[in-house]
C-alpha cells in the first residue's frame, strides 16, 4: 500500500512512474523476463513491450490488436519460438484451454560492452542437438536436445536466458573443473552469465531446452 500511494503522489507531481510488473521473474541489465498466464478466451488491454522472444509453454492461438486498429491472428504449438519487434497491442485468447508462455524482453544493450568471443560454439560442436530456430541481430535461439546420458562436449555461451521445457536432470562441468548438479521441472526459467561447461543428462528421459543467447 505505501508503494502504490508513493506512486499516485509521483503521477500527480507530474512524474512519470513505471511500476514494477509482479509477473517478472528476471530482471537485470539485459532482460526483463515475464511468465504470462492467460485463461480461456481472457483479454489483455492494450500495452507496450520492446523487442521480445516468445517461448511457448503451451499451445496458442490469439487474436492481436495493434495500436492502429489492425488485426491479426497467431498460432503456434507448445514449445514453439518467436521474436517480435517492439509494438503496442492488445490481446485475447482464442482457445477454450488456458495458455501460458514465457516472454523474454530484450533491454538496449549496454555502452561500451565487449562479448568475450565464443571459439567453443556449441552448434558447431554438436549440430545434431544444438539447433538454431533462429537468429537475428540481437539474438541467437537454441533448441538443445539431451537424450538419456547424453554428454556435450566443452563449450561455451554468451549471457544466456533458458526456459527448460521438459524435466530435466543434468550435471554441468564448468571451465574451472567445477561441477553442478542441475534438477529442474517443465516451464522453469534460469539466468545464466556467460559460460564455458560440458553438460551431462543423467536423467532416463530425453530432455529438451530452449537457451536464447544475447548478442
Amino acid at each position: 500500500m505505501l508503494a502504490l500511494r508513493t506512486a499516485v503522489l509521483m503521477v500527480l507531481a507530474g512524474t512519470t512512474v513505471v511500476a514494477q510488473d509482479p509477473l517478472a521473474e528476471i530482471d537485470n541489465d539485459w532482460v526483463r523476463v515475464l511468465r504470462v498466464k492467460r485463461g480461456p478466451h481472457e483479454k489483455a488491454p492494450m500495452h507496450q513491450h520492446p523487442a521480445t522472444v516468445v517461448v511457448y509453454l503451451t499451445d496458442y492461438h490469439q487474436r492481436i490488436t495493434g495500436a492502429a486498429g489492425k488485426t491479426q491472428e497467431a498460432s503456434h504449438k507448445a514449445g514453439d519460438v518467436s521474436y517480435t519487434d517492439a509494438a503496442k497491442q492488445a490481446e485475447v485468447n482464442l482457445s477454450d484451454q488456458p495458455l501460458e508462455a514465457v516472454e523474454i524482453e530484450l533491454k538496449p544493450r549496454l555502452a561500451g560492452f565487449k562479448p568475450a568471443p565464443i571459439t567453443l560454439d556449441p552448434v558447431q560442436l554438436d549440430p545434431q542437438h544444438h539447433l538454431v530456430p533462429f537468429e537475428n541481430d540481437r539474438v541467437r535461439v537454441l533448441r538443445t536436445i539431451l537424450e538419456p546420458h547424453l554428454k556435450s562436449p566443452m563449450h561455451e555461451h554468451p549471457h544466456y536466458v533458458v526456459v527448460y521445457l521438459t524435466e530435466l536432470h543434468t550435471t554441468m562441468k564448468l571451465g574451472d573443473g567445477r561441477i553442478v548438479d542441475n534438477p529442474r521441472r517443465p516451464g522453469e526459467i534460469a539466468w545464466r552469465e556467460a559460460l564455458k561447461h560440458e553438460t551431462e543428462n543423467i536423467g532416463d528421459r530425453t530432455a529438451v531446452e530452449i537457451q536464447v543467447e544475447l548478442k
